[in-house]
């Protein structure tokens, strides 16, 4: 049976700082990165107040700059996790064990991450 190239990272379930979270993510994409992983289902929560928490708006800043820095290809917000977007159609193609419960649910407490190659 082939290992899974998609890991779920639940960053919220420790309920870090958003330090120790960004901390966290990088080590993460970094060691995911070597060992082959090729996708990242990324649980940072939405917040339990209601308007949302610190950690998803500073992960999503930390992701964007390691898009920019060439680890990250591709970042798909829960948001838009739906088969009706483009980028979550291309992830589902390249790696189908991402489709779960959270597609086309909206859910701003995920983001799917996929790795360059």
């Amino acid at each position: 049976m082939p290992r899974s190239r998609i890991r779920i990272l639940n960053i919220k379930e420790t309920m870090p700082t958003v330090e120790e979270a960004r901390k966290m993510l990088i080590a993460e994409l970094q060691m995911a990165k070597q060992s082959g992983i090729a996708a990242i289902k990324l649980i940072h929560g939405y917040g339990s107040t209601g308007v949302g928490g610190a950690l998803r708006p500073a992960l999503r800043r930390s992701l964007l700059l390691r898009k920019k820095e060439g680890l990250v290809s591709k970042i798909i917000f829960g948001e838009k996790w739906s088969i009706f977007e483009h980028d979550t159609r291309y992830a589902l193609e390249r790696y189908p064990e991402l489709r779960d419960s959270d597609l086309d649910r909206s859910n701003e407490g995920i983001t799917i991450v996929l790795l360059r190659d």
